[in-house]
């Protein structure tokens, strides 16, 4: 067998693969023997089916079969052994696998195309300066958030006239649409004109309202209409709501029992500890958000500071093979994007084999332990499963046909990956308002 890598530039390449007779023969044979074995052929007694009989009815499908699956297993191991970084798989020249005599010939040629990418270098050093945002947890929005607890935890009646501190459940839709949606409104969360609009109406009310005038804030908006909050911002047009209930929420009491139902019995004893508590969670939130924006910086920062080449057209055609959905189009729209995914990919790959970065079954097996006891609720779960608990997280992992073990394989990989680059570089911490970063987000994703 002789087997060979063409490359054509730095990220196209064709392997090359000649098969002679005595490459094949003898699992060719081995093939026929235990067929004619098990055979169950008229004429021919079980088990005592003449091998040139089979040779002559099956022979040709054998041989492709062996052929295919010589070529398969070698093309991968020529690709292993040699340390080539190919992305997507190998693409066969289906024209010259077509134009194979199975009858006659005897040495069988195949050709794969291969896309590669091109070398480059990783340094991860304090010289890479990067900025994370952070979000400002003011006052303001404890004190808010404390104020919704109080609403939701309150004292509920239901008035026959609203006022600008009540909440109106009904239906709302399009002005001359018949479908209506249930939608809700928080009177205190409008605008100044729709305030007007929506106090002083009762049960039965039709109220007719201009969709973008309602509220600053989208939140609020979508509620309303029953619409995604990406949707609010552009809203237009007449709407309807129809008043079915007017409910008033007497805010709850700062006392003990308050207290208790919103964090659990005896965790807060103050309205200090309340706020401190309150405060806490919302930069646990905000956190979250803010790490996430953060990866997103950390990969346009490293695909625009490390470039090389990707094998375009050959992605495009291996995209186009491996999946009907996509076509020219999506590809002019999509392939930048995707593009720029596989060099994120790609980069951080080459920073876990510099780093050494390993993930054992047992690093797995933990995270989907805490992974379980984050999701029933605390560490009480971990107390009464005591030692069931190992065996509770293996049957999560061999679940979803193994599915379950990849996603927290590459999530505890991705987290290690993430973990060594930040301490490597210079990250700035930059604390912006909500609201820069809400609109700082948005713009971003106009980027994509």
């Amino acid at each position: 067998m002789n087997i060979t890598l063409e490359k054509q530039s730095t990220t196209d390449g064709t392997i090359r693969i000649n098969i002679q007779e005595s490459d094949y023969a003898s699992g060719l044979d081995k093939k026929i023997k235990d067929y004619a074995r098990r055979a169950n052929i008229k004429g021919f007694r079980q088990g005592k089916v003449p091998t040139g009989v089979v040779k002559n009815m099956f022979g040709k499908s054998f041989l492709a079969d062996e052929i295919n699956q010589l070529v398969s297993k070698s093309v991968t191991g020529y690709i292993r052994d040699n340390k080539l970084s190919v992305l997507g798989d190998p693409l066969p020249n289906e024209e010259k696998a077509a134009a194979i005599d199975w009858d006659n010939q005897k040495d069988f040629d195949f050709e794969f195309r291969v896309g590669l990418a091109e070398d480059f270098k990783v340094e991860l050093s304090d010289k890479l300066k990067v900025t994370r945002k952070m979000i400002e947890v003011t006052e303001k929005t404890v004190s808010e958030a404390v104020e919704d607890a109080r609403k939701r935890y309150g004292n509920i009646t239901y008035p026959e006239v609203s006022g600008t501190t009540d909440t109106l459940y009904g239906e709302v839709a399009r002005e001359g649409e018949q479908d209506m949606k249930p939608g809700y409104i928080t009177i205190e969360k409008l605008s100044a004109k729709a305030q007007k609009q929506f106090t002083g109406v009762k049960k039965d009310d039709v109220i007719t309202f201009d969709g973008s005038g309602l509220s600053d804030d989208p939140a609020a908006t979508a509620q309303a209409l029953n619409i995604p909050e990406s949707e609010a911002k552009e809203i237009k047009g007449s709407f309807v709501f129809k008043v079915t209930t007017i409910s008033h929420a007497d805010p709850a009491d700062l006392n003990q029992e308050f207290f208790d139902k919103v964090f659990g019995k005896d965790q807060v004893k103050s309205e200090e500890e309340l706020r401190a508590k309150v405060r806490e969670t919302i930069e646990k939130n905000y956190e979250r958000e803010a790490d996430h924006m953060f990866e997103h910086e950390l990969e346009h920062f490293f695909t625009d500071l490390i470039k090389f080449k990707l094998p375009e057209d050959f992605l495009k055609e291996w995209l186009k093979r491996t999946d009907e959905k996509i076509n020219d189009e999506v590809l002019i729209r999509e392939f930048n994007t995707y593009a720029r995914e596989m060099r994120w990919n790609l980069i951080r790959e080459k920073i876990a084999e510099q780093s050494d970065i390993k993930v054992e079954a047992v690093d797995v097996r933990e995270k989907a332990k805490a992974m379980i006891i984050e999701q029933f609720g605390g560490a009480g779960i971990a107390d009464q499963l005591g030692d069931r608990m190992d065996a509770f997280a293996d049957n999560y992992l061999q679940g979803n046909e193994g599915k379950n073990f990849m996603r927290l394989y590459n999530q505890l990989r991705n987290e290690r990956i993430s973990k060594v680059i930040r301490e490597k570089i210079s990250v700035t911490d930059k604390t912006i308002s909500l609201e820069e970063f809400r609109k700082y987000v948005s713009e971003h994703q106009h980027h994509h």
